[in-house]
């Protein structure tokens, strides 16, 4: 559809914001949309990694303003247009396989949170990150402020919320908001490699390790009768026997695992 594009590329499916035209700003369409999308990579055994990226010089400009009058011309549609974007970004936080966000040019607001329910952002040194909910009258969603606030603190948080000022890449990265810069020539290149080296890894312990970073940021204090049952199972499962008998070896793993993991919280 229109906004949105999808390619699987094995092991990496690219998610593409597709409006270059506009900045790729978010419509309610999109919105809506995202959790189908986000179905069909988990519907794809041979997608090990997702990149979140958008066409053209930009990221994301944010949500599509024109289309505010209509989400919020009364109580119902304004409901409707928060729960379709928290629907949508929630069902990208869930994805079960790694998400890298690609940011370059602007990366604003509703455009911004995509890459905050990513895994790990990459930003081009030409990149703006900015929330300017205050500059509208509005307020950053739920889902998005928490992802904020476990990036880079409540203080920080609330500054970037407060203000609405605009971070330049150097910035976000010294506060946590992204985890790597990189030229901005350089960024697909860069994000692409970081993919695949993921993508040759094994998957259970991917898989596993972001089901435990994210209950744990999430304030789960001890681990869980299924996690401790999860590393009792990687121990005998054939990625580890593969990864044992690669090390002796001395070559390259060939990992096989491509399931679906339980919650462990």
């Amino acid at each position: 559809m229109e906004g949105f594009s999808l390619a699987l590329e094995s092991p990496v499916a690219r998610l593409r914001l597709n409006r270059p035209e506009r900045r790729n700003v978010v419509t309610r369409a999109m919105w809506r949309a995202l959790p189908e999308f986000c179905r069909r990579i988990e519907a794809s055994p041979e997608v090990l990694v997702v990149i979140l990226e958008g066409e053209g010089d930009h990221f994301s400009a944010g949500a599509d303003i024109t289309e505010f009058e209509a989400a919020y011309r009364d109580e119902d549609t304004t409901r409707a247009f928060l729960k379709s974007i928290q629907d949508g970004l929630s069902a990208l936080l869930a994805l079960n396989r790694p998400t890298l966000a690609a940011l370059r040019g602007n990366s604003i607001g509703g455009g911004l949170a995509l890459g905050l329910c990513c895994d790990m952002r990459f930003c081009a040194e030409d990149a703006h990150i900015a929330v300017t909910a205050a500059k509208l009258g509005l307020l950053y969603g739920f889902l998005e402020t928490r992802r904020l606030v476990e990036l880079v603190g409540p203080a920080r948080a609330k500054d970037i919320l407060f203000t609405g000022r605009r971070l330049d890449a150097n910035e976000a990265l010294a506060i946590g908001l992204v985890d790597r810069t990189v030229p901005t020539g350089r960024l697909a290149e860069a994000v692409t490699s970081y993919a695949k080296e993921l993508a040759g890894l094994s998957q259970y312990s991917i898989r596993g390790s972001k089901l435990a970073v994210d209950v744990i940021a999430r304030g789960l204090a001890r681990e869980s009768p299924a996690f401790r049952a999860m590393l009792v199972e990687a121990a005998r499962l054939p990625d580890c026997v593969e990864g044992r008998n690669a090390f002796a070896a001395k070559r390259a793993p060939r990992f096989t695992f491509r399931g679906a993991l339980d919650p462990i919280d």
